[in-house]
């Protein structure tokens, strides 16, 4: 489905009771039908929708930060991205299929897109829940961020591969202490959080971890 000048891609049905968004890149287009049917094991009814990204480190960056890998930078556009979601993406999909008014959205997504549902959920109160998996919370900035702008969702999943933060890269080797310091921060404010570790480094199962995070947040918690 065409929005604005994005092709997304839905899955799910009608008057759902959740949303779920997940910014995608094109490395990730193949494996979107494992992740949906993951996701379905859920007894929660959804609408998923897939919106894609030209320029993954530029439209999922909060603000502007030299390259920590290879040669490209990152150009802060997220509040760009975050605009094309409030503005067009959620009533779009609100009217084309028919969700009620208090649906339940949830932002979800892999990596510097798991980075990018987070910061907006420090934007906007419209993100019931968050299911950020393999955040890049190494991002530079972003832990001081948080602190001043706190994550205003209920619900937040977080995830890590066991073996990310054992990186030679100094940016990157923060994300395990980084991670674990933002769960208890959410722990502390009262949020229903989560956080899982997965075995295995950044790149193993991306699309499972990522239904697995969408399901947690549907999920009910005692």
């Amino acid at each position: 489905m065409q929005i604005g000048n994005k092709p997304c891609r839905i899955y799910g049905e009608a008057h759902a009771e959740y949303l779920l968004l997940q910014m995608t890149g094109e490395h990730e287009l193949q494996s979107m039908e494992s992740e949906v049917t993951a996701i379905a094991q859920s007894a929660h009814r959804f609408l998923f929708a897939a919106i894609p990204v030209e320029s993954w480190n530029d439209a999922l960056s909060p603000w502007e930060a030299p390259a920590v890998w290879g040669k490209q930078g990152f150009g802060g556009n997220a509040a760009d991205t975050l605009r094309f979601l409030t503005e067009q993406v959620i009533p779009t999909l609100k009217q084309q299929f028919d969700l009620p008014e208090n649906v339940k959205i949830i932002l979800g997504g892999y990596s510097l897109a798991g980075l990018f549902a987070l910061w907006a959920s420090t934007q906007t109160d419209l993100f019931y829940g968050v299911a950020a998996a393999s955040p890049s919370v190494w991002f530079p900035g972003w832990m001081e961020f948080e602190q001043q702008h706190p994550i205003q969702a209920q619900r937040v999943y977080l995830s890590l591969g066991d073996k990310e933060e054992r990186t030679k890269n100094t940016v990157m080797a923060a994300v395990g202490d980084n991670i674990r310091t933002l769960h208890s921060r959410l722990t502390e404010r009262g949020t229903d959080c989560t956080l899982e570790w997965n075995s295995g480094g950044h790149f193993k199962d991306a699309d499972l971890r990522t239904a697995k995070a969408f399901r947690w947040v549907m999920e009910e918690h005692t």
